[in-house]
C-alpha cells in the first residue's frame, strides 16, 4: 500500500490512530493468472508497476523481512489508477 501524508493541507498533523487505511497500492508482483471453470487460463489484467485502487477491507496483510505487503485477488481490485 502507498503511505498517505501525515499532515493535512492546512498544516494539521494527523495522528496514526485517526488515519484511514490507504486504498491505493503499487503492484509489486503478480501471478500467472487463474484457471476458469472450463479449464482455460485467464491472464492477469494488472501488471507489475501499476497503481491500483482496492476496497477498504480487501486483501490480507503480510510482513516479510520487516516490510509490509498486501495480498489481493484480482477481483478485489476496483481499478487501475495509472500504468
Amino acid at each position: 500500500p502507498i503511505e498517505e501524508q501525515e499532515v493535512s493541507k492546512s498544516g494539521i498533523i494527523i495522528p496514526d490512530t485517526a488515519q484511514e487505511k490507504t486504498q491505493l497500492a503499487k503492484v509489486i508482483a503478480t501471478g500467472d493468472g487463474r484457471i476458469t471453470d472450463d479449464g482455460k487460463k485467464q491472464p492477469m489484467i494488472v501488471k507489475q508497476g501499476d497503481t491500483i485502487l482496492f476496497g477498504k477491507y480487501s486483501g490480507t496483510d503480510v510482513t516479510l523481512d520487516s516490510e509490509d505487503f498486501l495480498i489481493l485477488k484480482e477481483d478485489e481490485v476496483l481499478g487501475i489508477v495509472s500504468k
